[in-house]
């Protein structure tokens, strides 16, 4: 998929600019929510405002990371339980 111009809604320039070249849902389209929006955020982390916001979404991508793993936790965890019955 080839981009000519930037656009605001369909390709905002803080998720096409990475050096690689790739935009990020091509990415983060093949996950699920949490970890899809966790890569998102870390792509982007740098790109669009200032140290704080750099900072802001390194914050927001940890956040998700951490829900990722309590439901995975929580999904083993019941799945331990059902195979012990």
């Amino acid at each position: 998929m080839e981009l000519k111009n930037s656009d605001a809604v369909n390709h905002p320039t803080h998720y096409t600019s990475h050096p690689s070249g790739v935009e990020c849902i091509r990415i983060t389209e093949h996950m699920n929510f949490c970890t899809g929006n966790a890569v998102e955020y870390l792509f982007r982390a740098g790109l669009k405002g200032g140290p704080e916001k750099h900072i802001e979404d390194l914050r927001k991508a940890a956040w998700y990371v951490n829900r990722e793993i309590a439901r995975l936790e929580a999904e083993t965890s019941k799945k331990k339980q059902e195979e012990r019955r």
